[in-house]
């Protein structure tokens, strides 16, 4: 029998940043650093996506750099996410508020283990199926990787994404 310890995982980060650190730490570089440190004991990183531009959501007016990683560790949900938040403490996070600007935010997305919930972390993340910026990156580094929810693979979910939505012109019933 396998020791926990040496079981590996699989998991799908999503990285983001809309707040320079410094004068030359914008949030693209900031991403890059973070990508940077997912290659890094106890994490091994397996594949990035490009880093790209987009629109914030919520009320920040900021735009972001995001990116999608696939790492391996032998670290389990709750011990990857405490990683993950002293990955983005060390990058100047700070949790004041929802949706707030912020220097980096690690998200984890999915994982091979399927589903997770703990009394603050759920896999896979409740909001990735209509989030642009973590489905088209993903995409195009695991497209074949499947939503264990609705058993859809990502490319399935960003093509859904994707299309226009009918605009219903029906009148409000009163």
């Amino acid at each position: 029998m396998a020791d926990a310890s040496t079981v590996l995982h699989t998991y799908v980060i999503a990285l983001g940043s809309n707040q320079s650190l410094t004068g030359a730490l914008g949030p693209v570089a900031l991403v890059d650093r973070a990508l940077d440190a997912l290659d890094s004991p106890p994490l091994s990183l397996l594949a990035r996506s490009k880093i790209i531009q987009s629109a914030p959501v919520g009320p920040s007016k900021r735009r972001y750099a995001n990116a999608v990683a696939i790492v391996e560790t032998n670290l389990p949900p709750p011990a990857l996410l405490a990683h993950l938040q002293n990955i983005e403490d060390r990058y100047g996070r700070r949790r004041r508020r929802r949706w707030g600007a912020r220097t980096l935010d690690l998200d984890i997305i999915l994982w091979s283990g399927g589903l997770w919930t703990g009394s603050n972390l759920a896999i896979p993340h409740v909001a990735f199926r209509d989030r642009d910026f973590v489905l088209h990156p993903l995409a195009r580094i695991a497209p074949d990787w499947r939503d264990p929810v609705g058993g859809l693979t990502v490319h399935q979910l960003a093509v859904r994404l994707s299309r226009r939505k009918p605009v219903d012109h029906r009148p409000n019933p009163l």
